[in-house]
């Protein structure tokens, strides 16, 4: 963090706003992963709200307690959309994909269209 004499440190999420300005590839995977956890909380809020165990959840979805923990821990890798669509439709709500465009091109994508390979 910046200081300089006779002033305050920068605060925490100043210096993360900075790095977010500086590096457009951390925040869209900050911004991922926040979304990611946004997702697990509304998860763990459904099922709470509906008076649901993660044990009944599981049994009603087709799969097991330690399943659904890893889910709402965020610890699952690779979480099917189907899986998540059961669980979803099981607590009674919906699930709303949306499509954002980059105000970039990532990087990824730049390096293909050069190769010829998009």
């Amino acid at each position: 963090m910046k200081r300089t004499r006779g002033q305050k440190p920068d605060s925490v999420m100043a210096w993360v706003e900075r790095r977010l300005k500086e590096d457009p590839q951390l925040r869209v995977e900050v911004e991922a992963l926040i979304d990611e956890i946004g997702l697990e909380q509304d998860l763990i809020q459904l099922r709470k709200a509906r008076g649901l165990s993660q044990v009944r959840l599981a049994e009603m979805v087709g799969v097991t307690q330690p399943a659904i923990a890893k889910i709402e821990s965020g610890k699952a890798s690779n979480m099917q959309l189907k899986t998540l669509l059961r669980i979803v439709t099981a607590l009674g709500g919906r699930v709303r994909i949306e499509i954002q465009r980059l105000d970039r091109v990532p990087k990824t994508l730049e390096r293909r269209a050069a190769a010829g390979e998009v």
